[in-house]
């Protein structure tokens, strides 16, 4: 029986994140899928009182927060570290995860990426294009800022892949499915070959929408 069961909805870039983080230390875990209309089920709230994901167990302990979860797996799992030892690169580490949660995700990816992917693939319905279209700009800043952050660095955090690595590589994952993308990332070639080099990591590709969905229909 696997030690790490995570709680997710497939496809959700912050389950993926998790997932990567755990596929990266080479642990055995069980995904259980969630359904978004159970988010708000008494079940999953008593996971998560908030009715978000990832929830992960670990034997008889439950935490949420995704931050909180890679930070603990980290903890756990020390082998291959995925937060340097040097405090200033775990810094960059940390300021690039909040980049990814309160700006990339926040007002970009969960109107972007929601209105091209989620909306047509799994609710039938068109884009709201104005809803993208006051979207841009916010996304164009993001998009030249993690440029800056990342610089001629092959990690976020300088020569070794962290945390924040994973986080963003899931959140921007999205955008390649979007017309988009060559706007926001065609300034940005440095950034647009990290993310190549990210989804060649066997991390991330074993934790595709496609492989977690039959995973998790595995059991």
């Amino acid at each position: 029986m696997n030690a790490f069961v995570v709680h997710s909805i497939p496809g959700s870039p912050f389950g993926r994140a998790v997932l990567a983080a755990l596929e990266e230390k080479r642990t055995g875990y069980r995904l259980i899928a969630v359904a978004p209309p159970a988010l708000r089920a008494p079940e999953h709230l008593a996971r998560h009182p908030f009715g978000r994901v990832p929830v992960l167990e670990h034997g008889d302990y439950r935490l949420y927060e995704t931050q909180a979860i890679l930070r603990y797996l980290d903890r756990v799992l020390p082998e291959p570290a995925l937060t340097p030892a040097d405090a200033r690169a775990a810094g960059r580490m940390d300021q690039a995860l909040n980049v990814n949660d309160w700006y990339l995700f926040q007002g970009v990816a969960n109107v972007i990426a929601f209105q091209r992917i989620v909306r047509p693939q799994l609710m039938g319905l068109a884009a709201d294009e104005a809803a993208i279209g006051e979207a841009m700009p916010r996304a164009a800043q993001v998009f030249a800022e993690l440029a800056r952050l990342l610089g001629e660095q092959p990690f976020f955090a300088g020569a070794q892949l962290s945390l924040a690595d994973l986080a963003i590589a899931a959140q921007l994952d999205f955008f390649l499915e979007t017309p988009e993308w060559p706007v926001l990332a065609g300034p940005h070639p440095g950034l647009a070959a990290w993310l190549g080099r990210m989804r060649d990591r066997p991390s991330l590709r074993a934790t595709t929408w496609e492989r977690v969905a039959a995973l998790a229909a595995a059991g």
